[in-house]
């Protein structure tokens, strides 16, 4: 049989280990939801597209790569914000959008959908992409689709793919060969970088890694931990990074995040001798809005675009490379000055006091079990997790540099069909939940089971510090009910830490389906970290001039 563009796709995408597509179809895209519905791989339809993009953002980053199927403009679009926060937080997700046929465009005539012209969405992707194609020639489009997946595997970030709905069906003709320039460590710069940071970490009197992001996103875990086992020293992830490092092992310190975070680790990374920057991105959220102080003399910085030693800045190091040849090196393990790391809490007594944001994380974390993922929204729901015990073969989710409301319960999706052993523990704010919460209608429909516990504080609870204003009100759901609404799940409402422990005892034993919690927190009531942070954002939200 002859191979079309759209089976060629199709297969490629199954080839990279992709199980799942995430989307909402529309007449531009019909026969390739039918192709992909008659293949080995399994259509999750979400009830919105911008759903489609955080679920397969959250995928992405489980599985290395994800996969949005989505309608011309009207579906393209709406997914934007998703796709520029993969962009934004490096997950490599690939985009595949139907369009009007090549030959119905001929004319210019005014379809369906269209906005300005017919490329207009393909220049908006360009710009929140690593790359961005029309498969319109079938002598290139195989060429073009083995491309456009090295890109988004390369750089870790998303690629779009336009597929003009008259092309699904035409012969491919085979794809000629177009690798990727190679990326290659220079051998000597490497040697030098190496040279010159073991010079540095053998004279260290207070060595500090800091885990980032990027670890996660290039799977680098086991290269961090060869170099921590190797040498001894301390690791604190950054928020972005956090569970890149086992929680458990008794070289994790915590979550550095500045001013925003606990003095203590603050100050052991900060007074470091020896800091040591890896995949960590610079962003304002993991320096704690700028409050972190690290001198970058005394800073070793590795990240998938540059590697500095120093001030000296080694441009023809690759991350990874230099990681893998530093753990390599023939150390002397070392006794580095111990610091208290976090252990997994106690059972929480509960009382029939009132849930307020530090109890409700206390009873979270006496909850967490091995087999759970959190997936935290911006907010309390992200600052309060920090602090969480992850166990080891678990993960922690976030947008916690895009910062997007609304990312968590759309993102249980994708983490569900990625990784169907884990259980998603969901943490999202009122206000949030009302922009996607919707999708744990999709949950429902595919049997999956996340545990969503709502922050309900009447609002935004973020933005009130910083600026208060009527505009930071939302009409009060009785989110408890949609359990009715929706079917195939819990809802239940909590106002005490006592209603919380029994909550969270249903909600785990509820194995075959979803669970919602809804908490009642007062509107004031916010944890230290979110105090520190909107303290922060007030004085520029304020500033005047």
């Amino acid at each position: 049989m002859t191979e079309t563009i759209g089976s060629y796709l199709v297969r490629r995408i199954g080839e990279e280990g992709v199980g799942h597509v995430f989307g909402v179809p529309g007449d531009y895209c019909l026969t390739l939801f039918s192709l992909i519905e008659n293949s080995p791989l399994k259509i999750i339809n979400t009830c919105d597209e911008q759903g489609a993009g955080f679920a397969a953002d959250a995928y992405a980053r489980m599985n290395g790569l994800g996969v949005a199927l989505l309608t011309y403009c009207v579906g393209g679009l709406k997914a934007a914000n998703a796709v520029a926060q993969a962009y934004a937080e490096r997950s490599p997700v690939v985009v595949i959008s139907g369009a009007p046929g090549a030959r119905e465009q001929l004319r210019n005539p005014l379809l369906h959908h269209r906005v300005r012209d017919f490329d207009t969405q393909l220049r908006v992707f360009r710009e929140l992409t690593v790359g961005a194609t029309v498969l319109d020639d079938p002598s290139t489009a195989a060429s073009e689709i083995d491309r456009m997946i090295a890109l988004a595997r390369r750089h870790s970030r998303p690629v779009y793919i336009e597929l003009p709905r008259d092309m699904v069906g035409a012969p491919i003709a085979p794809a000629a060969p177009r690798p990727l320039p190679t990326e290659t460590s220079d051998p000597e710069a490497l040697a030098q970088a190496v040279d010159e940071a073991v010079e540095r970490m053998t004279a260290a009197q207070h060595p500090v890694i800091l885990a980032g992001e990027e670890l996660h996103r290039f799977r680098l875990q086991e290269s961090l931990a060869a170099l921590v086992e190797r040498t001894g020293f301390p690791v604190a992830a950054t928020i972005m990074g956090k569970s890149v490092f086992p929680e458990s092992h008794p070289a994790y310190m915590g979550v550095y995040e500045g001013a925003m975070g606990q003095e203590a680790l603050r100050d052991h990374v900060e007074r470091s001798d020896c800091l040591m920057l890896l995949g960590a991105m610079m962003t304002d959220i993991n320096l704690g809005i700028y409050t972190a102080n690290i001198n970058r003399r005394f800073s070793i910085y590795a990240a998938k675009d540059r590697v500095s030693v120093g001030l000296h800045v080694y441009d023809d190091v690759r991350m990874e490379d230099f990681i893998a040849a530093l753990a390599a090196h023939g150390w002397e393990r070392r006794r580095v000055a111990p610091f208290h790391h976090p252990q997994h809490p106690g059972p929480f007594e509960p009382s029939d006091r009132a849930m307020t944001v530090e109890a409700l994380f206390r009873q979270i974390n006496a909850f967490l079990e091995a087999d759970m993922i959190v997936i935290a929204d911006p907010g309390d729901a992200l600052l309060g997790a920090s602090d969480l015990f992850i166990s080891d073969g678990a993960h922690f989710l976030a947008s916690a540099y895009y910062t997007s409301l609304g990312f968590a319960v759309p993102a249980s999706l994708g983490v569900k069909a990625a990784a169907p052993r884990l259980r998603p523990l969901v943490l999202v704010g009122d206000g949030a939940f009302q922009m996607t919460g919707v999708e744990i209608s999709t949950a429902a429909r595919f049997g999956m089971n996340p545990i969503v516990i709502l922050f309900d504080n009447d609002g935004y609870g973020t933005e009130r510090p910083m600026l208060d204003g009527g505009f930071n009100d939302i009409k009060r759901w009785e989110y408890a009910e949609l359990a009715r609404v929706i079917g195939g799940g819990i809802g239940i409402k909590v106002a005490t830490e006592r209603e919380m422990a029994a909550a969270l005892a249903q909600a785990r034993a509820n194995e075959s389906g979803w669970s919602l919690i809804q908490v009642m927190l007062d509107r004031e009531d916010r944890s230290p970290a979110l105090q520190r942070l909107t303290a922060k954002l007030a004085e520029r939200v304020r500033a005047k001039g």
